[in-house]
C-alpha cells in the first residue's frame, strides 16, 4: 500500500492555522501526527487550528519546555466531546527511551496525539500516522518572508498519510485550491 501525499503553500499564519483547522475534520482519537520543520516553520502555529477546531481546553503553545501539555475537550453544543489533544514537543528529548518515559500510549487511543520534532522517534509508536513537514524559505523577498514577524512569510506543507488508517482519507480536500 502506497503512502497518501498532498503537498500545498501557505501563505501566512493563518492559513497554517486554516489547515490545522482542517485537518480536526478527520483526526479522531488514537490518530497520531508527527510535524517536522525548523524553528518558526509553523508547527504550534498549526496545533493551534487544530486544537480550536477540536474544541479543547486551554491555549495550545509550544510544550518545549515541558514536553508535553495535554488539552481535555471541552463539551460541544450537543453535549458531546471530541477527543483530547495531546501536545508533544520531542526536539529536548534524547531518544526512544525518554519518548516511552512520556507513556503517550495510556493516551493514544484516547486523544489526538501531536508529536513535533518527532521524526525518528514517534515512528515506534503506531504503523497508522499523519506526517506534516512544514518549510518556512529562508532569506528571500523580506516583503513576503520576514524573518522578524513569525507569522510572516509563506511555508510549503507536506502531509503524507502513513498505513491503513490513511488509505481512504482525501488529504487533498483539505489544502486551500
Amino acid at each position: 500500500m502506497s503512502d497518501v501525499v498532498v503537498e500545498t503553500d501557505l501563505p501566512d499564519a493563518g492559513a497554517t492555522r486554516a489547515l490545522g483547522a482542517a485537518l480536526a475534520g478527520v483526526l479522531r482519537a488514537g490518530d497520531l501526527v508527527i510535524l517536522t520543520g525548523d524553528l518558526g516553520a509553523g508547527k504550534t502555529t498549526l496545533t493551534q487550528g487544530l486544537g480550536a477546531a477540536l474544541g479543547v481546553r486551554g491555549q495550545v503553545a509550544s510544550p518545549t519546555f515541558i514536553v508535553a501539555r495535554e488539552h481535555p475537550p471541552l463539551p460541544r453544543e450537543d453535549g458531546s466531546r471530541g477527543p483530547a489533544l495531546v501536545h508533544v514537543d520531542a526536539y529536548r528529548l534524547g531518544g526512544l527511551g525518554e519518548l516511552d518515559a512520556l507513556d503517550l500510549d495510556s493516551s493514544l487511543d484516547d486523544s489526538v496525539t501531536v508529536v513535533e520534532w518527532g521524526r525518528g522517534l514517534a515512528e515506534a509508536l503506531t504503523e497508522d500516522r499523519l506526517e506534516v513537514d512544514l518549510e518556512r524559505p529562508r532569506g528571500g523577498d523580506v516583503t513576503t518572508d520576514d524573518e522578524s514577524d513569525p507569522g510572516a512569510g509563506t511555508r510549503h506543507a507536506t502531509l503524507r498519510g502513513v498505513g491503513s488508517r490513511w488509505a481512504g482519507v482525501d488529504l487533498a480536500a483539505l489544502v486551500p485550491r
